[in-house]
């Protein structure tokens, strides 16, 4: 019951959300406001709920050093997006025209922050966390990720190379990040950092909806295998590489913390009209 209870709460602000970001859609300023708002009310939201159906205060969302947090997984992000652009673009599938729309960047930020927020809330923070408490850590990522991945066939462009490659480099990733640091501050900043620089920075595709304006007016060029094709570098192989790598990190990290949960083994039941043999 607090699964759905908390789904459905976390829903409801994304769904009000994008319904309020759809509908100021070509204001920049109003996009940036709303998007910033329905983060910050997807956060509140999450804390009220879990602690209405778990009786215990959210420590993966807690407040304390949520700045150094939030900034440190948003830089990774940037970071793992713009080495992905940076080797698509020395084999030419990366062609900047010149300067984009810096306001197109704003707006597309508060759109980015309330995507990063809802989808980390939804899938790590409700779906992965009590998946993972009754299946264990394997389990609850392989079934998320997957899930997530399906998620994104819903899009303009979307294709199952795409969908498959969301999975492995996003939905295996973040999960994984979540079970290594066992808050939600840095997967939110790792996907936030990811998707404004794909969008905001570098105004490619962002998993199949079309080239954004952002910063830069950019195109990509060549095989699907290269610069990801209509669906955006995300796409790439560059992309599923470097997805693997931070997946396998994670994990590593997650192992030597002491943070993999294992799966829950059935134990035998002794029916009650059995007997004991003397």
């Amino acid at each position: 019951m607090r699964f759905v209870k908390q789904l459905l709460a976390v829903g409801a602000v994304a769904l009000v959300g994008g319904q309020g970001l759809a509908a100021v859609e070509g204001s920049f300023f109003l996009t940036l406001v709303i998007g910033a708002v329905t983060a910050v009310l997807g956060v509140v939201v999450y804390r009220w709920v879990v602690r209405r159906t778990e009786r215990r205060e959210p420590t993966e969302l807690s407040r304390d050093g949520w700045g150094g947090k939030l900034s440190r997984g948003t830089l990774i992000g940037l970071a793992m997006f713009a080495a992905v652009i940076a080797n698509i673009a020395f084999l030419g599938g990366y062609h900047v025209e010149g300067w984009g729309s810096p306001m197109g960047a704003l707006g597309l930020l508060g759109f980015m922050a309330a995507v990063a927020v809802a989808e980390e809330l939804l899938f790590r923070g409700v779906l992965f966390r009590i998946i993972e408490e009754r299946t264990g850590t394997w389990i609850a990522l392989a079934l998320t990720g997957v899930v997530f991945g399906a998620m994104h066939l819903a899009n303009p462009d979307a294709t199952l190379w795409g969908a498959t490659a969301i999975a492995i480099e996003a939905g295996f990733m973040l999960a994984a990040c979540y079970a290594a640091t066992r808050n939600l501050w840095i997967p939110i900043g790792l996907h936030l950092g990811w998707n404004f620089a794909a969008g905001g920075i570098f105004s490619v595709a962002v998993s199949g909806n079309g080239e954004s304006k952002g910063l830069l007016d950019a195109s990509t060029s060549g095989p699907v295998a290269l610069s990801g094709g209509a669906f955006g570098p995300e796409g790439s192989l560059y992309a599923v590489l470097a997805g693997v790598v931070l997946t396998a990190v994670f994990l590593w990290l997650a192992k030597r913390r002491g943070h993999i949960v294992p799966r829950r083994r059935r134990t035998a039941q002794v029916p009650a009209t059995a007997t004991v043999s003397q």
